[in-house]
């Protein structure tokens, strides 16, 4: 527990007051971006064997939603960084795992290169091709909206391979690899979000993860649950946001005579959101414990924490934009930006429509 405090109060001290001009720059210093890396904070569930702090799911989860009160942006990097470390360490072999979970956990920066110009949702469309060559490997495709490409050190390429899908690790300055940032995205505006383009890219194939060759649908899920849990985690802290700087203002705000919080109306929202965190935490808790306990239905766990936290976010950054009405109709303010961000988060590592789709199939799985 002692070492989760710590992680918290980093964390408070990197993001605490700095959040909104990250965003309106669309950039986190790189230097503390590296700085919190070398701490293992980004990728905090890398065991310590590999140099990382070794977190419970749960214990990341607690780093992440305290990351996501404070800026979308820096959850987005520990999605994306963590997303990168869960792959090698599921998908990759114990020398993969011994050369690369040390960088992540270390210094390193990554992103993770899923969807495509013609493969979002349906990843089976993906076109991004990796090939062996020889004693190394080939990679050719475009990616698009790739979470910290813009800082990325190391990309985790998901492509075709033989008859099945491949994961490559790619060091960003290799030759054939141009990253080109997004500018002025809608949400989470400092999180590197960049095209990658890969032109004949060439890598030893030491780079090819272990798991290569296997169904596309095992190799995205191992990645994608830790990413939705991830992000359901990040959307507990955005509500946890909105009810505070919603409370405050309607504790503090009088009108007509009384305090805002007095009216019976404005209450309401109050109650919506303190009930809106409880649900978002508590699905994200049993999605976590699932996990810790290698449960076989983590991965629906992790959908459904994703489709309720996401929903709970997007609807409270809602209600906190009623209640403070023009106080928190500034592009700077927090509650202007869980708005913006919120709705990302209902569309990012499987949207809203598609977590409803597994939910269903789950449902229809286990039918008595």
């Amino acid at each position: 527990m002692a070492i989760l405090a710590d992680a918290l109060a980093a964390v408070t001290a990197a993001a605490g007051t700095d959040a909104s001009a990250w965003d309106r720059a669309g950039r986190i210093p790189e230097p503390l971006v590296r700085e919190l890396s070398r701490g293992g904070l980004l990728c905090a569930q890398v065991p310590a064997e590999y140099g990382g702090l070794g977190f419970s799911s749960r214990d990341n989860g607690e780093l992440t939603a305290h990351t996501g009160s404070f800026c979308g942006s820096l959850r987005s990097l520990q999605t994306s960084q963590g997303m990168a470390a869960w792959t090698v360490q599921r998908l990759g072999r114990p020398t993969q795992r011994e050369e690369f979970l040390p960088k992540l956990a270390g210094g390193t920066l990554a992103g993770v290169a899923m969807s495509e110009p013609g493969a979002g949702s349906d990843l089976s469309g993906m076109e991004t091709a990796i090939r062996a060559d020889g004693d190394a490997i080939v990679v050719d495709g475009a990616k698009v909206w790739v979470t910290g490409a813009a800082y990325a050190d190391l990309l985790v390429v998901f492509g075709t391979y033989e008859r099945g899908a491949g994961v490559a690790v790619v060091p960003a300055g290799t030759p054939g690899v141009t990253i080109s940032p997004i500018g002025d995205p809608f949400g989470c505006r400092a999180a590197g979000h960049a095209d990658v383009r890969l032109e004949h890219v060439r890598l030893p194939a030491s780079h090819l993860l272990a798991a290569s060759g296997a169904p596309p649908a095992m190799l995205v899920t191992a990645a994608l649950t830790y990413g939705r849990l991830s992000v359901a985690w990040g959307c507990a802290g955005l509500v946890r946001a909105c009810r505070t700087a919603a409370v405050r203002h309607a504790a503090g705000r009088v009108q007509f005579g009384r305090s805002l919080s007095g009216h019976q109306l404005v209450a309401r929202h109050l109650a919506e959101l303190v009930t809106a965190e409880h649900l978002a935490t508590l699905a994200c808790a049993h999605a976590s414990t699932r996990w810790d306990e290698g449960a076989p239905d983590q991965a629906v766990a992790a959908v459904l924490a994703k489709q309720v936290a996401a929903r709970q976010a997007a609807e409270s950054a809602a209600r906190a934009a009623q209640v403070l009405a023009s106080a928190g109709a500034r592009d700077d303010h927090v509650v202007a930006r869980a708005y913006r961000d919120a709705k990302l988060m209902e569309i990012i590592e499987g949207s809203t429509e598609i977590c409803q789709l597994l939910l269903a199939e789950h449902a229809l799985a286990v039918l008595p």
